[in-house]
């Protein structure tokens, strides 16, 4: 009897439709060979849900998701919301997905494929494969914030006039659950983590770095050490090579991804796993945003979220085959040469041809017949 796997997708805005819509081709066609049968529903959220509904996160995205084994999600966003309220942007879906489905780590794998080592920005970026874990529910992007009035002055008589106020703040049960998950996976890895954090200067990173050090000890194997975010930023360009996993707050995370995404040559390449309270479906997506500019245009990179769709199969479900077939073949069709226009590099010669969405895509299915 064939296994079966329910999965809501959400394809969101701008490029997200095109994106997602290629990762379950994709998926269809390598689980169709291993006897597994994919359903999908999909579901509202981001722009698209607030034009039909008003808000960007509908009960029933949620109640749907909730009832799925697995969520894939596209990108969600645009110029178009840009004036809508704070409270109903639909960057909001994302925040209220990882809220209601208990979504509190984010596990974004960062690797150079040998065929687009050249496409890094960096000269000799080496062997690069890490993997950066993000809280996701906690912290400054979830704390208390608003705006008020003071007639204070400044030391130089400047009225103060309006203050912002976000603040941050975690709890240990929130840093120690991220910090398992950290550990846990340096030990399947290299056996390497590195905590980032703001130690000389936060409170919260204090605790972070007393409570990753006091855990470090059930993990004699794993090799741990501390870095500031400032600092890490630097040796991420300077030695991407050395770090293994990266484990850090929701908002030093969401800046050091998306620094990993240049790293490695395109955002475009890069899957994520949002997961979290076991019992309740993780989410699987792309790190690039909506691209509303290539919307359409069967312009954008599916690659990560193809990707994305590999890390479900093997962390939700257990299907190292499948993953393994899909990595497998997105590594043969860049290997054949083709290049989605964000991959492409001055300099690469003649033996690439760059095709659409709808090419690669179609490439890797044709791939991964070659790969079983």
């Amino acid at each position: 009897m064939s296994k079966k796997c329910n999965i809501a997708v959400i394809p969101g805005d701008g490029i997200g439709p095109e994106i997602t819509s290629a990762a379950i081709e994709v998926l269809e066609a390598a689980a169709k060979s291993r006897d597994v049968e994919i359903f999908t529903r999909e579901l509202l959220a981001g722009g698209a849900a607030i034009d039909r509904y008003g808000i960007p996160l509908p009960q029933e995205t949620i109640s749907g998701a909730m009832d799925s084994d697995a969520v894939l999600l596209g990108a969600v966003g645009g110029p178009k919301w840009d004036n809508v309220e704070p409270d109903i942007r639909p960057e909001r879906a994302l925040l209220g997905l990882r809220s209601g489905l208990g979504l509190y780590a984010n596990i974004r794998p960062a690797v150079v494929y040998d065929e687009l080592v050249a496409a890094s920005p960096l000269k000799n970026p080496g062997k690069i494969d890490f993997v950066i874990v993000r809280e996701l529910t906690g912290g400054i992007y979830f704390g208390k914030n608003g705006i008020y009035q003071s007639g204070d002055r400044l030391s130089d008589g400047t009225v103060k006039g309006k203050i912002a106020f976000d603040t941050e703040s975690y709890s240990e049960g929130e840093i120690n659950r991220i910090l398992k998950i950290a550990f846990d996976l340096a030990m399947k890895r290299r056996k390497k983590l590195t905590l980032v954090d703001k130690a000389n200067v936060l409170t919260t990173s204090r605790m972070w770095r007393a409570l990753a050090s006091q855990m470090s000890f059930d993990y004699p194997e794993v090799e741990f050490d501390c870095l500031y975010i400032d600092n890490a930023a630097m040796q991420l360009i300077s030695r991407p090579s050395t770090f293994d996993v990266i484990v850090t707050s929701n908002l030093f995370g969401d800046i050091l991804s998306d620094e990993a995404g240049q790293i490695v040559g395109s955002v475009g390449m890069l899957p994520s796993a949002s997961v979290g309270v076991k019992g309740k479906p993780g989410m699987f997506e792309p790190i690039h945003g909506s691209a509303p500019d290539i919307a359409g245009q069967n312009k954008a990179n599916p690659l990560g979220s193809i990707l994305s769709a590999a890390m479900m199969m093997r962390m939700i479900f257990g299907e190292e085959e499948i993953a393994s077939d899909i990595e497998n073949a997105v590594k043969k069709t860049l290997s054949a040469g083709l290049r989605t226009g964000d991959i492409t590099f001055v300099g690469e010669g003649n033996n690439t041809t760059l095709v659409g969405t709808k090419e690669i895509t179609k490439a890797v299915i044709d791939n991964l017949s070659i790969s079983n």
